[in-house]
């Protein structure tokens, strides 16, 4: 590494001085031990097209697109070698993607204001302006955040602020540095005080209209893209903003409205059909979310997110034309990260419906190690915390707090492993007149990551559930009934149906006793296969290995027996395939533990019309069936890590 790391280091330094033969031979050098290094094939790229030998340049960057698609200054690099071919409009095209991937390329933003005309070019002299009036150590954390440094970008932000704790741009990529590591309430907070400081700044608003939404404070992010709209009601922007704000509040008349607009100003716009598209499935207007899906894909043939839109219908076919489309798209060597990623789920989809199982499992297998690359799950970390429960939450620690909390009966909790069956569950129960359906509401994992407290690497929870007061506890309750509050059409009960407070049923008995919790629990090999077939938006980085959804579901179980052992009676344990079996039994069952009279229309579930925001939508808008059940079989050549995890015989 070191050796490699010299050799770079000597390259970069000849070429500074303009001795781009002995650059691109120490680049050569590196490149071959190891012939997708990156740094090194972006270094040779550069000192061919100086040396003027631009065919052997362009293979270089081809090279670099394959191994790194998303890395700017390769795309910058692409910019500057069709310039010197005398190709401006793919010399425009490439520094457009290059400032897509990575803002801070001042170099492609003056390219651009020389290439361009009108306010295109306009717009682009203004982000080169702007980037030579930032400090420099704010470009520096711009180009770390987007080529992939987080925590070196966090390192030089947090320095940067201190001398500054009043830089606007400073707090604004601090908070999008939060988002990247996914600690969402610092990233609100850091938003919040720049939006006071420059209320005017459209980026600021925009990311924190984005950071509510993250934190599903859906009716405070509405407010935001209603203020910004009204500021701009003909800016497209701005009417998409608030388009999928509406959408996520449940107004989805305004949605379409905005949407439309939005389309006669930018027709064919693919993120619009595209979002459109998942409106209309929410809604179950099915027919014509396939149509704008089509309709994105058909502007935009390498938009990975339509494509597997309609894969995640789970009831749509692919065409032979259609897969053809796909294969093609899935081989260019520059295609993006995560339409690479939709379309190698898709691909798995379209190959398993016409049953060419091991062309399936090896789609399914890319998009996921694709996803595994770029995660930073631990199993072992994971299987840490969940002992650290059982070992925590005591039935003394119960005993101790009887009594406490806050008392609403209100909440229903279904949770477990997501694709286990839980939407049909929650699609069951918001069919009875007195539960409303909601969502993954993420508040008692918020709360669960409050209570780990500030210090980086050390966590208080769940250690801390044995110091909080009665106080405390009934506090934290009443916020909880409050919070999900915008969530509820005022029915005496709902649901709450985050799978991942499995983690946290000693949390939640604590705060509210006498909520109920419901286990979805699926047979293994059908939960975790289905699990791994599911591109998760995020929140799921266990499904993206075999080895570890199958380590993770055994973990689930041992920590469910141990809420049966401490908690007795308090989770009601619902088996898929018991559903179906005796559909009206099971309902009847569920209904009674929590307190409900029976009513026809449990039964009649896929009449119900409601929004469904999962994966399940179209599933659960039919008969019950087993079309799922077994699905792993065909699959089982490929399935022996996912076996051997799971404790089962190859």
């Amino acid at each position: 590494m070191e050796n490699r790391d010299e050799q770079l280091a000597l390259a970069q330094k000849a070429m500074q001085a303009g001795d781009f033969a002995q650059g691109l031979a120490l680049a050569e050098g590196v490149l071959a031990g190891e012939p997708g290094d990156g740094e090194a094939l972006y270094m040779a790229a550069v000192a061919l097209r100086y040396l003027g030998r631009l065919a052997e340049a362009s293979d270089m960057l081809a090279r670099l697109h394959a191994a790194m698609p998303e890395y700017g200054r390769a795309w910058q690099e692409a910019g500057h070698l069709a310039r010197a071919q005398s190709n401006s409009s793919q010399a425009i095209a490439a520094f457009q993607r290059a400032v897509r991937f990575n803002p801070a390329l001042d170099a492609s933003w003056r390219a651009l204001g020389e290439l361009q005309d009108g306010a295109a070019a306009r717009a682009a002299q203004t982000q080169a302006q702007r980037l030579a009036s930032l400090p420099r150590e704010l470009v520096a954390v711009t180009h770390h955040l987007h080529e992939g440094r987080v925590l070196r970008a966090e390192e030089i932000c947090r320095h940067y602020l201190r001398a500054n704790p009043k830089s606007v741009e400073g707090m604004r990529l601090l908070a999008q540095i939060g988002i990247k590591l996914g600690i969402l309430d610092d990233a609100e907070f850091l938003l919040e005080s720049a939006r006071v400081f420059e209320p005017e700044n459209v980026q600021v608003r925009l990311d924190y209209i984005d950071a509510l939404r993250r934190r599903q404070k859906f009716d405070r992010a509405r407010e935001e893209a209603q203020s910004l709209y009204e500021s701009d009601p003909e800016n497209p922007l701005f009417q998409s903003h608030l388009a999928i704000e509406s959408m996520q509040t449940g107004d989805y008349d305004r949605a379409f409205a905005l949407f439309d607009k939005v389309l006669e100003k930018v027709p064919g716009d693919p993120a619009t059909l595209t979002s459109r598209g998942h409106a209309l499935k929410t809604t179950g207007e099915t027919e014509k979310a396939i149509e704008s899906y089509r309709a994105a894909f058909a502007a935009k043939p390498d938009h990975g997110d339509a494509w597997y839109a309609l894969a995640n219908l789970k009831t749509y076919r692919f065409s032979d034309d259609e897969m053809a489309q796909m294969e093609d798209q899935a081989a260019r060597p520059d295609l993006a990260f995560m339409d690479r990623v939709h379309l190698s789920f898709a691909l798995g989809k379209a190959h398993e419906d016409r049953k060419n199982y091991e062309a399936s499992f090896g789609h399914y297998e890319r998009g996921n190690a694709l996803k595994r690359a770029q995660t930073r799950y631990d199993a072992d970390a994971m299987s840490a915390e969940l002992a650290k429960q059982r070992e925590v939450c005591t039935s003394e620690l119960f005993a101790k707090q009887a009594g406490e909390g806050h008392g609403a009966p209100d909440p229903i909790f279904i949770l477990g492993l997501p694709r286990a069956g839980s939407t049909l569950l929650e699609q069951i129960l918001a069919s009875h007149p007195q539960v409303d359906g909601t969502m993954e509401l993420p508040d008692i994992l918020a709360l669960a990551h409050r209570l780990r407290g500030r210090k980086a690497g050390q966590s208080n929870y769940p250690e801390v559930l044995h110091d909080l007061t009665g106080e405390q506890l009934q506090k934290f309750g009443q916020q909880y009934i409050e919070n999900t509050a915008i969530h509820r059409q005022g029915a005496p009960f709902f649901i709450d149906k985050m799978p991942n407070n499995f983690r946290h049923i000693g949390l939640i008995h604590l705060i509210l006793p006498n909520a109920k919790i419901i286990d979805a629990r699926r047979a293994p090999m059908d939960c975790c296969f289905s699990g791994f077939k599911q591109l998760f938006a995020e929140g799921q980085e266990f499904t993206y290995g075999l080895t570890e959804i199958g380590r993770y579901f055994a973990d689930y179980v041992d920590l469910m027996e141990h809420w049966d052992a401490v908690l007795p009676g308090k989770v009601l344990r619902v088996q898929h395939e018991d559903v179906l079996d005796d559909p009206e039994g099971q309902i009847r069952r569920i209904l009674d533990y929590c307190g409900l009279p029976f009513e026809e229309a449990c039964l009649n579930f896929h009449q119900t019309s409601r929004a469904v925001r999962t994966a399940s939508s179209e599933q659960v808008r039919q008969p019950i069936n087993r079309s799922g059940q077994g699905a792993w079989v065909p699959y089982d050549p490929w399935l022996g890590d996912l076996r051997a995890a799971l404790g089962f015989p190859g």
